[in-house]
Protein backbone atom coordinates (compact mmCIF):
# COMPACT_ATOMS: atom_id res chain seq x y z
CA UNK A 1 0.00 0.00 0.00
CA UNK A 2 1.46 3.40 -0.94
CA UNK A 3 1.29 6.45 1.32
CA UNK A 4 -1.56 8.07 -0.65
CA UNK A 5 -3.71 4.95 -0.17
CA UNK A 6 -3.06 5.00 3.55
CA UNK A 7 -4.04 8.67 3.71
CA UNK A 8 -7.20 8.03 1.68
CA UNK A 9 -8.20 5.19 4.00
CA UNK A 10 -7.56 7.34 7.07
CA UNK A 11 -9.83 10.11 5.74
CA UNK A 12 -13.52 9.80 5.13
CA UNK A 13 -13.86 13.13 3.36
CA UNK A 14 -13.87 13.39 -0.40
CA UNK A 15 -10.43 14.01 -1.89
CA UNK A 16 -10.12 17.50 -3.39
CA UNK A 17 -10.43 17.71 -7.15
CA UNK A 18 -7.80 20.44 -7.51
CA UNK A 19 -4.67 19.08 -5.85
CA UNK A 20 -2.87 22.37 -6.59
CA UNK A 21 -4.97 24.14 -3.95
CA UNK A 22 -2.84 23.47 -0.86
CA UNK A 23 -5.44 24.86 1.55
CA UNK A 24 -8.04 22.44 0.21
CA UNK A 25 -5.57 19.58 0.34
CA UNK A 26 -4.60 20.40 3.94
CA UNK A 27 -8.26 20.56 4.99
CA UNK A 28 -8.81 17.22 3.31
CA UNK A 29 -5.82 15.70 5.11
CA UNK A 30 -6.70 17.08 8.52
CA UNK A 31 -10.47 17.21 8.22
CA UNK A 32 -10.71 20.55 10.02
CA UNK A 33 -10.60 24.28 9.58
CA UNK A 34 -7.51 26.01 10.96
CA UNK A 35 -6.58 29.43 12.23
CA UNK A 36 -3.91 31.48 10.47
CA UNK A 37 -1.00 30.28 12.64
CA UNK A 38 -1.90 26.64 12.07
CA UNK A 39 -2.24 27.29 8.33
CA UNK A 40 1.31 28.69 8.26
CA UNK A 41 2.65 25.72 10.24
CA UNK A 42 0.80 23.28 8.00
CA UNK A 43 1.99 25.01 4.82
CA UNK A 44 5.57 24.84 6.07
CA UNK A 45 5.20 21.19 7.09
CA UNK A 46 3.56 20.35 3.77
CA UNK A 47 6.39 22.05 1.86
CA UNK A 48 9.05 20.25 3.92
CA UNK A 49 7.39 16.88 3.34
CA UNK A 50 7.08 17.48 -0.37
CA UNK A 51 10.66 18.69 -0.75
CA UNK A 52 12.05 15.78 1.28
CA UNK A 53 10.12 13.12 -0.61
CA UNK A 54 11.19 14.60 -3.95
CA UNK A 55 14.82 14.60 -2.81
CA UNK A 56 14.58 10.98 -1.63
CA UNK A 57 12.91 9.89 -4.86
CA UNK A 58 15.63 11.55 -6.90
CA UNK A 59 18.38 9.77 -4.94
CA UNK A 60 16.57 6.43 -5.19
CA UNK A 61 16.18 6.89 -8.96
CA UNK A 62 19.90 7.60 -9.19
CA UNK A 63 20.64 4.45 -7.17
CA UNK A 64 18.48 2.38 -9.50
CA UNK A 65 20.60 3.55 -12.45
CA UNK A 66 23.83 2.90 -10.55
CA UNK A 67 22.69 -0.62 -9.62
CA UNK A 68 21.86 -1.32 -13.26
CA UNK A 69 25.35 -0.18 -14.22
CA UNK A 70 26.92 -2.37 -11.52
CA UNK A 71 24.95 -5.37 -12.81
CA UNK A 72 26.01 -4.72 -16.40
CA UNK A 73 29.65 -4.35 -15.34
CA UNK A 74 29.47 -7.55 -13.32
CA UNK A 75 27.89 -9.51 -16.17
CA UNK A 76 30.54 -8.30 -18.61
CA UNK A 77 33.28 -9.89 -16.45
CA UNK A 78 35.72 -7.33 -17.85
CA UNK A 79 38.35 -6.52 -15.17
CA UNK A 80 38.17 -2.74 -15.75
CA UNK A 81 34.39 -2.82 -15.32
CA UNK A 82 34.74 -4.79 -12.10
CA UNK A 83 37.12 -2.12 -10.78
CA UNK A 84 34.58 0.59 -11.73
CA UNK A 85 32.00 -1.22 -9.61
CA UNK A 86 33.93 -0.37 -6.45
CA UNK A 87 33.34 3.36 -6.99
CA UNK A 88 29.74 2.78 -8.11
CA UNK A 89 28.97 0.73 -5.00
CA UNK A 90 30.56 3.41 -2.81
CA UNK A 91 28.33 6.00 -4.48
CA UNK A 92 25.27 3.80 -3.87
CA UNK A 93 26.28 3.49 -0.22
CA UNK A 94 26.68 7.27 0.06
CA UNK A 95 23.25 7.75 -1.49
CA UNK A 96 21.71 5.35 1.03
CA UNK A 97 23.27 7.43 3.81
CA UNK A 98 21.81 10.56 2.21
CA UNK A 99 18.31 9.03 2.13
CA UNK A 100 18.66 7.94 5.75
CA UNK A 101 19.71 11.47 6.71
CA UNK A 102 16.76 13.06 4.89
CA UNK A 103 14.32 10.71 6.64
CA UNK A 104 15.99 11.35 9.99
CA UNK A 105 15.73 15.13 9.53
CA UNK A 106 12.14 14.75 8.39
CA UNK A 107 11.34 12.77 11.53
CA UNK A 108 12.91 15.42 13.77
CA UNK A 109 11.10 18.24 11.95
CA UNK A 110 7.78 16.39 12.20
CA UNK A 111 8.28 15.72 15.91
CA UNK A 112 9.11 19.40 16.48
CA UNK A 113 6.00 20.49 14.59
CA UNK A 114 3.81 18.14 16.66
CA UNK A 115 5.45 19.37 19.87
CA UNK A 116 4.90 23.03 18.89
CA UNK A 117 1.27 22.31 18.04
CA UNK A 118 0.71 20.59 21.41
CA UNK A 119 2.32 23.48 23.31
CA UNK A 120 0.20 25.99 21.41
CA UNK A 121 -2.99 23.99 22.03
CA UNK A 122 -2.14 23.69 25.74
CA UNK A 123 -1.48 27.44 25.96
CA UNK A 124 -4.73 28.19 24.10
CA UNK A 125 -6.68 26.01 26.55
CA UNK A 126 -5.05 27.78 29.51
CA UNK A 127 -5.93 31.20 28.04
CA UNK A 128 -9.56 30.16 27.51
CA UNK A 129 -9.76 28.80 31.07
CA UNK A 130 -8.40 32.09 32.47
CA UNK A 131 -10.88 34.25 30.56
Amino acid sequence: MDSSSAVEEANYQEKPKNSGDQTTVKRWLTGAEKDEGEEECDAEAWETLSKSFKEVQSVLDQNRLLIQQVNENHQSKIPDNMVKNVALIQEINGNISKVSSVYSNLSVNFANCVHQRRVKNKNDKLEHADS
